[in-house]
Formats: C-alpha cells, structure tokens, sequence
C-alpha cells in the first residue's frame, strides 16, 4: 500500500478499497494508520491524533459495508456508538458499533453482517458490536445505564438514515431515562468509581480512565448535558452559565493532557490499556519528551498528571454540583449568614457577593470560618469558583512572604477545630501549595517504589488527618495516642511537625536533616518560641528513628533500648515521636499498618518508658521485666499443674534476655509445650508447634530439639513456599546444647494466619523437610509483575552488636527464597544465627541478622568480608536480583 504521510491519504485510500477479498491491502492500511499516529505523536496536536483515527475508521468501515452490499439492505444502519460515538478513537481503544433495524433480520442480511462482523476481526481491530432492532435496543437502553449511556453518544456512520433518526427519537425523547434519572444514576455512579480507588487519584498506578480525576470524570460531565441540554459540544456550557470561558479551556486542556497520556500508553503497550503500570511508566515518560533519565522522567510525568487530575476533580464538582441542584429542580432548604462574606447554604459554604476573596490573608480567613463552623459539608460552586480565581491571581507570590497571612496561619494551627475539615480544604484546592514554596514542591511528587502508596504531599495530608483523629471521640483504636495528645499543652508542633516531616523529599539529600532546617526557619519566620521550634526540628529530624529501632534492632537489648532512651531524652519527646510514628505508619499504605508493628512499637515505647523513669538504668529495667515475667509464668502454670522441679530445670537452660523478651503468657506456653514434647528420645525429632492466640502481631512458630545446620534456611524455605513471612525470629541454643526457635509469622499480605488446618499443615510441611536435610524445599513462588520492573541493589552492612555477636543490615529485593539463601550463607560461613528481624519496606527486603562465629564471638573484618561474598554469590542464584 505504501507509506502515508497524512491523514487525508489514508481515508482516501480506505474509501477505495476494490474488495473485502484482499485482507492483505486492508491490514497494510490499518498497519499504516497506527505507522502515521506513531509518526505524528510529537509534532501534531493530541486531538488531531484522537480525532483522526476515529475518522480514518469511519471511512474504512463506510466503504466495507458497502462493499458487502449492506446499504442495499431496507431500514438497517451502521452507528458508532460509546467513545467512538463521540468521535474520538486513541489507538487502540474498542470501537464499538450498533447495527440496529426496524424490523427483524432476514437471513441473506445476517450473512452479510456476519462476514462484515469477521472481516473487521481478521484485520485486528477491537470491535464491540451489537446488532438489534430498535424495539430492543430501547428496551435494553431503559433497563441499563450503561447502554442508555452508550446510545446517548450514537453517532451514524451509513446505511438507513431514516432509521437511526428513530432510533435517536426513541432513546433519548421518549426514552424512560429522564435526563433527572440519569444525572442521578451517572452522580452515583462515578461515587462508587471513586470508592474503588479509594476516593483518591493518588495511586501508585492510576488508571487514565477510570481514577478520580481522570477522563471518566470529564465525560460524566459530558454525558449529562448532552442528556439534558441535548447540547454536543461543551462549548455550549458555557452559554448556558455553567462554565465560564476560561474554565471551559482549562478542562480541554485537562483532557488534550490526559489524552496524550492515555495515546503513549497504548503505543507502548501495544493495545488497550489504561493503567499506568510500572511496566510502562518509563516507556510513557520518554515518548511525552520527559527525558531518558528513567528514574527522574517518571516522576516528572506522574507529578504532572497528579497536578492534571486535582484540576479535573475541582471542575468536576464545581459543575456537578450546579447540576444536581438544576436537574433535580432543588431549592436550597436550610440558609443561615455567617458573616458579611459568607453563609451556610445547605452546609455549603457559599459566597455572600462577587469578591470575597480579595488578597491572600482573606483566603485563610475563609479557612477560620470553615474552622468555626461544624457544620460545613463543602464549598458549593460559586465559592469553588472565586476560590481557583483567586488563586490564580494571587501566584505570582507565596503568601508566606506576607506578615500577616504568618499569623493567620498560626493562629489556625492553633485551632482545635481547623484539622477537622479546613485542612482537608486547604490540600484539595491547593491553598498551602500557595502559602509556601516547600509544599507546592512536593505536590503531585510521586516515589518510585511498592512502599509509598500516595503522593508525598497526598501522604502527609493523611497523616496530619491521623494525627487529628487522636483527638476525637470517636477514637478507640489507639487510646495511648489519644491520652498522649489530649494532654499536650501545644498541639500545634505536632501538627507542624506532621506537616513537615517530609516535605524535604526529592531535594539529594537526606530529607530529616533538610527538613528540620526547613521547619527551624519556618519556626522562626512565624515567632515561634525557640524551644518550641527546638522540639518540632527535633521531630522532623528523627521522625524515622522509632520505626527503624522498633522494626530493625533487638528492642530486647539493653543497649539498643539505652541508646534508643538516650536519643530520645525526655517522655514528652518519646509521646510525641510516638504519635508521630505510628500516624507516618498508617498514612504511607493502607497495607503496612498491622499488629505486628503496633506491637513493636508499643514495647519499644513502654521499655523506653520505663528506662527514662530509671534514669536510663536500662540494665535494671530489664531485669526487672525477667523477674516479673517469670514470676508471672510460674503462677499461671502453676495453676496448671505443673512440676515445679522440671519447670526450674529447664528455666536454667535459658538466659535472661529470654524471659525478659518473651510476655508471660509466651513462657508458659513454651514451658508447657517443651516439657511435654522432652521424653521423646530420637534426636531426629523436633518440637514444631503454632500458636495464634499469645503473640502480639502474628502467629508464633515454636521449634524445640537438637541444634543442626542449615535449620533457619529450611525453615524460611518453607515458609515462604506456602506465602508465609518471616517478620521476627529469636534463634537461641540453650545451655545444655538445644536449640530454641520463636518465629512470628505472617501471611504475605501482613495478616495472622487464622486457619487451624493451614497451621497444622506449615507444621508438617517443616517437619517433613526437616527429614531431608540435604535437599531443598523446592519454592515455586514467583517475583510480581510490579516486582520486576524495580531496581533495588543488594547492600550488605556491617554493625558492632556485642563483643559476641555482629548485626548485619541486608537490602534487596524482596524476592522468593531470599531468606534461605541468606540461612545457607551462615551455615557455609560456620556461623550461629541469634537473632533475625525481617522487614518488607515496598519491593524492598530490609533485614537485620544478629550472628556469631565458630568460637562465640563477634565476626573478624576479615569472616565479614567472606561473609559478604557468600550472601551475594548465593542471593545471585536468585532470578531479577540485582548484584552491583
């Protein structure tokens, strides 16, 4: 066919094709029409592109039909119908037809549209069909929103004019769906899209289409005035007062952004697909001219696509909203005055006249009034509207600079009411983006990674959102926070430290230590008292360092809790740094938060606790905790029955920094479950046994008997077979040579193993690989999709534990069979696992190993290099681990 180089020459050559026989020619054409797309992306406008395929498929499908002899067929017409019926085609989105008729079918006609049907099937194009009658199609058009939706777009192609003219009579004039019925239908529809996504379009890969924000929620607007107005081009909004001209371009610009986003994506993956996936992310970047430095490419793309939805969303609702009151013929039923600028109209804030916001320190008043009344559900449409005016009129400045926006500002932080909602409102319509450079260089950043689940701005705004909920009534979940916060004198250096903790992200550098000086000089251009501003740097600068110790060192050992204590120094930092964490936890991923970290850093916060009010006597405060655990265990067996003789004998076996890690009710279960099992005699043999009832955070794994090699990588093979993780494990042996394991397990999604048939059949799984102790349990877990297309470098660390142990820092990625691999690295090295603390930070495996060596003692510089190359032989067994 030759190459096209123009749009006009492809419809030209598609409108004189001699035969449907030559499916050769007619798949060359269509090759050249996605060659000319391809060809045009970067030097001709999105909507030309758009427009263009959905014109170049019209002529094509115009002259097959006639080709079969189908315009000789009485009262039968070809409609485009759905995206294509509006006219917009992206290159490989369905193209989805209507063949609808008066009457029914005769049986040389359905031959005809059946060949036409398999021709456009055989040349690769994604067809959706339908053929009925008009009768039908009404019928179903009355029973579902979706088809009604459709046909509301139906545009014609070719055939019998006469009848898609009845067809468009019967659907959309004396059609059940009343353009009332189906605004509320579509209102509620796009509701539950949201909830899908979570209400948010900040996800780690949205989908162009569907996530708020995105096209769907510009078509709704689309498909509800085409339904009530009877008005097909947007344009028309404008006239009839629901969009001004400006707004009108800003969401045609919104949607030209979105579109060329949605074309990339279905270049490079080479068909119709609408999620962002990682697999594509990079592609997508460097088509959209984002650059070739991958990493930095994407983030440049996702930050503005996140900055594209925001807009859309604000649109979205501002004429929405105007519609719902319109097209339900609603009045408002409940007014009340605020001030002289604002009233409560419906418990939307609604503007009093046409300049309410007149300099940017009007704006953060606006936000007092919100603060001060509760009753505030929203803003409605003419209050949405002056507020993205003012806005934009007021860019060219940080509201910052302005002395007197620095103490409205801080007397709403002061506010016990402005975290309720003002501050939802003051994100959503980009008010702090306006007050202050730090933020508005942080929104829409995305990190790219399986860990942070939002957007750093979208990520902070939920945990200042946590950090709120600490004060309120309705919080049961975390009653320490609540007294914590409820008895602070200043919350406001909470707030401000939440605000602040990451807004130092995406600057090269460590983002605590910058964003401790960036709030030190917050701090000090809004008068904020120098200790105060003390405190919040303070936060800023260590708001990692709980999670860290709580999840990646031994909370057990006296040191790492005196060290913990001594960074801390006081309980009023440790109840703040507390709330703080455990807010950051929740409001990075809606999966990360579980009972297993709640129960680190609840113990880690009590020992710290204690330690403080010993005056750091960290060494006392743990023997205390043994003798209070022991007494505590022996009580309760006691009870039992049990033999005291027997019991004090195997206690002897143990050091004390078992009983002092262990709670009372672990001991006694261990106790009960080792005395039992310790007449059988075969040295073969091992106690396995679960518990899901006395472990904080997870189901508890108990291995008792004679010590042998290789047993942890045995065990974490297993383990990870059957989608189960390790999270934290004490390996010790005890004084008359035993061995004893305590492994917290989980399943792979962060939840307890709840099954009583799932845990007895780990316990067998362990048991019988444990007979065969020269092979390896065969692992047939694969690495996720998502998985794959990360970068995460194996690093191997080395750290001073004790002069008898070394602790060991490993990140990789997360892929199957790693801890195994790691288990037989130790045995090679004829090393002695004490302790292993595992965690899953996104794609990434972040463990912490506590070891020894042959004689007792901590590694040699030169055991630590030999250990190093083993770990990264082994690990490069490993399929997608990337060794430097």
């Amino acid at each position: 066919m030759g190459s096209f180089v123009n749009l006009q020459q492809l419809c030209d050559n598609a409108s004189s094709l001699e035969s449907v026989d030559d499916i050769k020619a007619i798949k060359e054409l269509v090759q050249s029409s996605y060659d000319w797309l391809t060809a045009s992306f970067n030097k001709q406008p999105i909507d030309t592109l758009v427009t263009g395929r959905a014109t170049f498929i019209d002529c094509l499908l115009q002259r097959i039909w006639h080709l079969y002899g189908l315009e000789d067929a009485k009262h039968l017409a070809l409609c485009a119908v759905g995206g294509y019926g509006r006219g917009h085609l992206q290159p490989y989105s369905d193209i989805d037809l209507l063949i609808v008729s008066k009457k029914a079918l005769k049986p040389d006609v359905k031959e005809k549209i059946g060949m036409f049907i398999t021709l456009l099937w055989d040349i690769k194009l994604d067809v959706g069909q339908s053929v009925r009658t008009i009768k039908e199609t009404v019928k179903l058009a009355k029973e579902d929103i979706s088809i009604a939706t459709n046909l509301v777009e139906s545009r014609y192609l070719c055939g019998c004019e006469d009848t898609f003219e009845d067809l468009w009579h019967a659907v959309n004039v004396k059609s059940s769906w009343t353009s009332q019925a189906f605004f509320v239908a579509k209102y509620e529809e796009q509701q539950a899209r949201h909830a899908k996504f979570n209400g948010t379009s900040y996800n780690l890969e949205p989908n162009i289409k569907e996530n708020p924000g995105c096209l769907r929620d510009i078509q709704s607007i689309g498909w509800v005035a085409k339904k009530h107005f009877r008005e097909y081009d947007g344009w028309n909004l404008v006239g009839h007062g629901y969009f001004t001209e400006n707004e009108h371009a800003e969401l045609i610009e919104c949607r030209m952004a979105l579109w060329r986003i949605r074309f990339a994506l279905h270049m490079v993956a080479g068909r119709s697909e609408n999620r962002l996936l990682f697999d594509y992310q990079t592609d997508v970047a460097r088509m959209l001219e984002y650059g070739d430095d991958n990493k930095t490419a994407v983030e440049k793309m996702m930050k503005a696509f996140f900055r594209t939805v925001r807009r859309v969303t604000e649109l979205n609702q501002l004429l929405l909203q105007r519609f719902r009151y319109d097209m339900l013929n609603q009045s408002i039923q409940c007014q009340q005055t605020i001030n002289d600028d604002f009233c409560l109209s419906d418990g939307r804030i609604s503007p009093r006249h046409e300049n309410v916001f007149p300099t940017p320190e009007a704006i953060l008043d606006f936000l007092r009034v919100i603060a001060d009344t509760p009753d505030t559900v929203g803003l409605d449409t003419d209050c949405i509207r002056q507020l993205r005016n003012a806005r934009r009129r007021f860019q060219d400045t940080y509201y910052v600079e302005r002395e007197a926006c620095r103490v409205k500002l801080i007397e709403l932080f002061k506010h016990p009411h402005f975290f309720d909602f003002a501050w939802d409102i003051m994100h959503q319509y980009g008010i702090l983006q306006s007050y202050l450079p730090q933020w508005d260089h942080i929104v829409g950043m995305m990190q790219f990674d399986l860990f942070h689940a939002y957007t750093v701005d979208e990520h902070t705004h939920r945990l200042v959102k946590h950090v709120n909920h600490y004060f309120s009534d309705r919080n049961v979940e975390f009653p320490r926070c609540g007294r914590i916060v409820k008895n602070l004198d200043k919350p406001e250096l909470l707030y401000i430290a939440a605000i602040f903790h990451d807004i130092a992200k995406g600057r090269n550098g460590d983002h605590s230590t910058l964003g401790a000086k960036d709030v030190a000089s917050f701090c000090e251009a809004h008068n904020i008292v120098s200790s105060d501003a003390e405190l919040i740097a303070w936060l800023v600068e260590n708001h990692l360092l709980m999670s860290v110790v709580a999840q990646r060192r031994d909370i057990y050992d006296p040191d790492v809790v005196n060290d913990f204590a001594t960074a801390v120094r006081s309980q009023g930092h440790l109840n703040l740094l507390y709330a703080l964490t455990l807010a950051d936890i929740r409001a990075t991923n809606d999966n990360l938060w579980n009972d297993w970290k709640s129960s680190l850093l609840r113990e880690l916060y009590l020992m710290t606790q204690k330690a403080l009010d010993n005056g750091l006597q960290c060494g006392v405060t743990m023997q205390e905790r043994v003798e209070l655990h022991k007494s505590k265990a022996l009580a309760s067996l006691q009870q039992q029955g049990i033999d005291d003789a027997a019991l004090m004998t195997l206690w002897s076996r143990f050091e004390d920094d078992y009983f002092a890690r262990f709670r009372p009710e672990q001991i006694a279960w261990h106790s009960r479950e080792i005395l039992a099992f310790e007449p059988i005699e075969d040295d073969a043999v091992m106690l396995i046994k679960t518990n899901n009832d006395i472990a904080k955070g997870g189901t508890e794994l108990l291995m008792y008997g004679k010590d042998r090699p290789a047993l942890f990588a045995q065990i974490a093979s297993v383990l990870d077979s059957r989608n189960c993780t390790i999270r934290d494990a004490h390996i010790a042996v005890t004084r008359d040579g035993h061995v004893f394991d305590s492994m917290l397990i989980l399943e792979n999604d962060g939840s307890r193993i709840d099954s009583e048939s799932r845990m007895r059949s780990i316990e067998a799984a362990i048991a019988d690989q444990l007979l065969k102790p020269g092979r390896n349990h065969t692992n047939t877990r694969k690495l996720s999709r998502q998985h794959k297309q990360l970068n995460v470098p194996v690093k191997v660390r080395f750290y001073s534990a004790q002069d008898d142990a070394t602790l060991i820092e490993l990140e990789a990625l997360d892929a199957p069979g790693i801890l195994a691999k790691v288990g037989h690295a130790f045995v090679d090295c004829k090393l002695t696992l004490k302790l292993a603390k595992i965690a899953t930070i996104g794609e990434r495996a972040e463990d912490v190993f506590i070891v020894s060596n042959e004689q007792g003692k901590a590694l040699t510089p030169e055991e630590q290099t030999a250990l190093k190359k083993r770990i990264l032989f082994k690990l490069d067994q490993l399929e997608d681990i990337n060794i430097p």
